[in-house]
């Protein structure tokens, strides 16, 4: 057994009625409860808006919305360092500009 393996807890999750358990490293233990939380959550407003939907269906629908949200944080997180950076490069540009003069 590797060392991350015999670091890792057992932490029991309940999504959408039914119960988890999943082994996880004491300092990621916060951000899975936090994600559960938010997949019970997605799952439940899937399943309220559609009651006969199967459950496999709603976990990849769930899935889904929120990979989607990831993939756009993301984006947005590139956009803005581009922006930061072209804008330092810029204030390079400038400071180069006024030690040659």
């Amino acid at each position: 057994m590797s060392n991350a393996q015999n670091k890792s807890e057992a932490v029991n999750l309940r999504i959408l009625d039914r119960d988890y358990t999943i082994g996880v490293l004491p300092e990621e233990r916060t951000s899975l409860l936090a994600a559960a939380r938010a997949l019970d959550a997605r799952m439940r407003e899937i399943r309220n808006a559609n009651r006969i939907a199967p459950i496999e269906q709603i976990a990849v629908l769930a899935a889904l919305h929120l990979a989607h949200e990831l993939e756009t944080q993301g984006n947005v997180t590139i956009n803005s360092n581009q922006r930061i950076h072209q804008a330092l490069d810029a204030l390079e540009l400038r400071m180069n500009f006024l030690e040659r003069s």
